[in-house]
């Protein structure tokens, strides 16, 4: 049980750290669950609260501000991941609600975690 302790501890301070890197900011909370080979995070991140100004007038310039971002995030995520576990990531499916300020991800490594763990 302690590795699965360690090994979730070791991706809420890659989590923490990416967001730090990127919105100068650290996560207010994070749960995360591993069922196989998927982890999933949810996690309260109040990011960028500058774009709902931009929103108002332009909805379409916010969306892909939002989207190059949660890319951003997932190149650096997977970088950080990758390097600290040598475990190999398939891919990372990640979304953020902003109204809630509420973040998905997803990660499916290529490997299960129990597997790897052992």
């Amino acid at each position: 049980m302690q590795k699965i302790n360690d090994f979730k501890q070791g991706i809420i301070g890659i989590n923490n750290a990416v967001n730090q890197e990127m919105y100068n900011k650290s996560l207010d909370w994070q749960k995360i669950d591993i069922i196989g080979n998927k982890i999933i995070i949810l996690a309260l991140n109040r990011r960028i609260s500058v774009l709902k100004h931009v929103d108002r007038k332009d909805t379409f310039a916010t969306k892909l501000m939002d989207l190059a971002l949660l890319n951003e995030f997932k190149v650096r995520f997977k970088k950080h991941f990758e390097e600290k576990f040598q475990l190999k990531i398939r891919t990372i499916l990640k979304d953020y609600d902003p109204i809630n300020q509420l973040a998905g991800i997803i990660i499916i490594t290529v490997q299960p975690i129990k597997e790897f763990l052992e």
